[in-house]
């Protein structure tokens, strides 16, 4: 079962603050402002937008980037775990 799905993988794209980040918390995938992110989360960032190629924004993204980019972080994901 995976981690990071396409969905989560999708509003972290589409986010405008490079700041924003995808964090695994209590086996939930979140997209958190930077303003939300607290000493707690940081240890359990996966990625922030800033991190994501910039060739994968806009509506150009395809579900098999999409998918793609979320099977790399489900990597980081449970590498984070360990």
């Amino acid at each position: 079962m995976a981690l990071i799905d396409r969905e989560c993988v999708r509003q972290l794209l589409e986010a405008e603050d490079p700041d924003t980040a995808l964090v695994f918390v209590r086996g939930e995938c979140l997209v958190l402002t930077s303003g939300q992110i607290d000493d707690d989360h940081r240890p359990l960032i996966v990625a922030r937008r800033r991190d994501l190629p910039e060739s994968l924004s806009g509506d150009t993204v395809t579900g098999e980037q999409l998918d793609a980019l979320a099977n790399c972080l489900d990597n980081t994901a449970r590498d984070l775990g360990e």
